[in-house]
């Protein structure tokens, strides 16, 4: 099936999965669509045994779509962009501390203790995996989901602060997070005898660096155009093509084009909306960006539902996944837990930020994405069944009860104090 029609099929699956969940389920959309795509994707399994050739046809569409391309390449650049252009620069800014060592040394954690910890158990399970897979694993799995958070705050009465620090972090850890899987993948691949430091250090530097350098040019940019006219077609426009042609060209230099349209977005929605759009222009700016955000999002979360069809499920794969969705969460707890009971020596924190930061770190579609740009002889089959899992878990139960966690915590004035006042 060629890709039109395959998003046609998806895009007539999110208007009618959207009309059910907001007409009967009443449930976060994201949340609402993806359990809705995946009853249906059980009820094409019982279809299939009534119905082989049917089964077969509706796998085979599924399978069509390459998941880790439609979202890394096509829909990524967009659902980041319109994240970014609506966070609150101000506080973002106020958080900075936080957020950087979350998306930075937070990932770089987890993504160690997460490989460490599923080394010992697939050799519990008698189904050993070499510890460089492992970490490729827990790289690929320690990221918190900017598409997953952001569409789930929308709907958690979040403390603005703690929600800054939530969307911020997971805007940053995408672009570092595929970095360093990105290292870690060229060292499973060639072998790690054949990669030295300084090439990891190089590919880290200049992927991530370059990225926030070249979305900086990119925001500005976006910024001068858009102050030099008053035309909200035209400025719309711009906006797009900052976002496609951005994205394109930082895949074409070799650097990281997540955090280029992250930080681009950032400077838009600080300069560009304060100083360079009329009203009327700021009004179609957001309505277009929201609308584009919740369509891709609709889309995404039932890709997510679907994949369920294409997805192998054994025995072992089971028990993996659920030992793994502790071991994630038990990961970033500490990954969290350590820096922020360090700051607090430093700055103050909203009651129980630990706890909400861990149960709040949703993974999604960017760790499945990750997972199905494996090849077989890093256990492909293996990490995608597992990834699945924990992603499913993540979105469903955790995006679920998000809001119940965070009820009577109270917005604090809570401003950087010196040590010991």
């Amino acid at each position: 099936m060629d890709l039109f029609n395959a998003f046609t099929i998806l895009i007539v699956l999110s208007a009618a999965f959207g009309y059910i969940n907001h007409r009967y389920l009443k449930l976060p959309t994201t949340i609402g669509l993806m359990i809705i795509s995946l009853v249906m994707s059980l009820g094409i399994v019982i279809l299939g045994t009534f119905s082989k050739s049917l089964y077969t046809q509706l796998v085979g569409m599924i399978k069509s779509v390459d998941f880790n391309k439609v979202l890394m390449e096509i829909m990524l650049s967009f659902l980041l962009f319109a994240g970014a252009l609506h966070v609150d620069v101000k506080t973002l800014a106020k958080e900075r501390n936080p957020i950087m060592v979350f998306a930075t040394l937070g990932v770089l954690t987890s993504t160690f203790i997460v490989g460490s910890l599923m080394y010992y158990v697939f050799q519990l399970l008698g189904t050993p995996i070499d510890y460089i897979y492992c970490l490729l694993f827990g790289s690929l799995i320690s990221p918190t989901d900017p598409i997953a958070v952001l569409a789930i705050l929308k709907k958690a009465t979040v403390p603005k602060k703690l929600e800054v620090k939530i969307s911020g972090e997971s805007l940053f850890n995408d672009g570092v997070a595929v970095v360093i899987f990105l290292s870690i993948f060229e060292m499973a691949d060639k072998g790690i005898d054949k990669i030295g430091a300084t090439d990891i250090l190089f590919l880290f530097v200049t992927e991530a660096a370059g990225g926030a350098l070249f979305g900086l040019l990119l925001g500005y940019t976006g910024y001068v155009l858009l102050k030099s006219i008053d035309s909200y077609i035209e400025e719309v426009l711009i906006t797009l093509a900052l976002v496609m042609g951005g994205y394109a060209f930082s895949s074409f230099i070799h650097i990281s084009g997540p955090l280029a349209v992250v930080v681009a977005g950032l400077v838009m929605s600080d300069r560009a909306r304060m100083f360079a759009m009329s009203d009327i222009t700021r009004q179609y700016v957001d309505m277009f960006w929201e609308i584009l955000d919740e369509v891709f999002n609709a889309v995404l979360f039932i890709l997510i539902g679907l994949e369920v069809l294409v997805i192998s499920f054994n025995q072992s794969y089971i028990i993996a996944g659920v030992i793994a969705i502790v071991v994630v969460l038990v990961s970033r707890f500490i990954s969290v837990g350590i820096p922020i009971s360090l700051m607090k020596l430093k700055r103050s924190f909203i009651p129980r930020s630990i706890q909400i930061l861990t149960w709040g770190g949703l993974r999604g579609g960017i760790s499945v994405a990750l997972a199905l740009s494996l090849t077989d002889k890093m256990h492909r089959e293996e990490f995608v069944t597992i990834t699945y899992i924990v992603v499913v878990f993540s979105i469903i139960v955790q995006g679920l009860t998000i809001g119940k966690l965070v009820q009577g915590v109270k917005e604090e004035d809570t401003e950087e104090v010196p040590s010991g006042h």
